[in-house]
């Protein structure tokens, strides 16, 4: 693939009292521009169809469960999103977190929004298998729904961020997709089999866990004690986080990375993102890093999440989607 990501890196700066000077910062501060917008989410609210709590897999004595959002009367195929809540793969649900995903359905694209097994039900490699499992259901399951194989973008937020690295980035050959259903409720000669390598066109990377070791080895701690959750108390827990770690998972033929991460999480790193950065650079993976000069772990201001949503929106042009 030539390299669609022409801007590597872009950085928004937060000193005291700076405005960001971006026209799409300023769509909610007119009166002019506030009928339109309102119009555009009533479309989004007319326009779309909801199919609640689709079993995409069954583990662990559990159904796993995921949302997909259709725009009405769309009969090609759709770009779609795939959604990965975060919550430190302790806690979190789909569910509180849709409103995340709005900017994609006032673009008109499907989404896609995932459950995983949590560690008060199972430790890793779990929820990685999980959403797998999740991309491997949306290849079996395109005709039906109308999802595009060759444009589909996964993205999460922390914990979700690191899932949907590792949804993006791993290969059948790690052995993380062994669990994951076949085709049992199809017939035997209708749509792809579940040996069909998965391919995603792009992964969006909210501040999400790159090194899973890393922060095992912070101790005490936010970041600590989430990981130690996560990862149990097996003797192997070292080897299991690494085998989890996007860090571990670079290669020259990986999609696009859009990485967005401030440089004052406490609780991820901004070194996650940086380390991440130079690591697909040097693999010649096209990628980029939107860095919130002073940001945290989330919780990005309106202007600094207009900006990021324009680099977004870049990003996915490069991509043809």
């Amino acid at each position: 693939m030539s390299n669609p990501v022409s801007r590597m890196t872009a950085t928004i700066k937060r000193p005291a009292g700076l405005l960001i000077t971006l026209t799409v910062s300023l769509i909610f501060a007119t009166t002019s521009f506030a009928q339109p917008v309102a119009r555009d989410f009533v479309g989004v609210t007319a326009g779309y169809s909801l199919s609640p709590n689709i079993t995409y897999h069954r583990a662990g004595g559990m159904d796993l469960k995921l949302d997909v959002y259709r725009p009405r009367g769309n009969e090609s195929p759709n770009p779609t999103l795939v959604y990965i809540h975060g919550g430190g793969w302790t806690n979190g649900s789909k569910e509180s977190s849709a409103l995340t995903f709005l900017p994609y359905l006032e673009m008109g694209w499907s989404v896609v929004n995932v459950a995983y097994r949590l560690a008060e039900v199972a430790h890793a490699p779990a929820a990685v298998e999980d959403t797998r499992c999740a991309l491997r259901w949306i290849y079996r399951n395109a005709e039906q729904y109308g999802f595009d194989r060759d444009a589909i973008v996964v993205t999460g937020n922390s914990a979700g961020g690191h899932l949907a690295l590792t949804t993006g980035m791993l290969q059948e050959a790690d052995g993380l997709d062994a669990q994951c259903p076949g085709d049992r409720m199809r017939t035997w000669n209708i749509g792809p089999r579940n040996t069909d390598p998965l391919r995603v066109a792009g992964i969006i990377n909210w501040y999400g866990i790159t090194d899973v070791l890393d922060l095992l080895d912070t101790g005490p701690g936010t970041s600590g004690n989430f990981t130690e959750a996560w990862l149990g108390s097996a003797e192997n827990k070292r080897s299991t986080a690494a085998r989890v770690s996007p860090m571990n998972m670079i290669r020259s033929d990986l999609p696009p990375v859009l990485t967005v991460h401030g440089t004052n999480d406490t609780i991820v790193p901004y070194d996650h993102g940086v380390r991440l950065h130079r690591a697909l650079d040097e693999a010649g993976v096209p990628n980029q890093l939107v860095t919130v000069d002073g940001g945290g772990h989330g919780g990005f201001s309106y202007d600094e999440m207009s900006y990021i949503y324009s680099e977004i929106r870049e990003f996915l042009g490069q991509l043809a989607l």
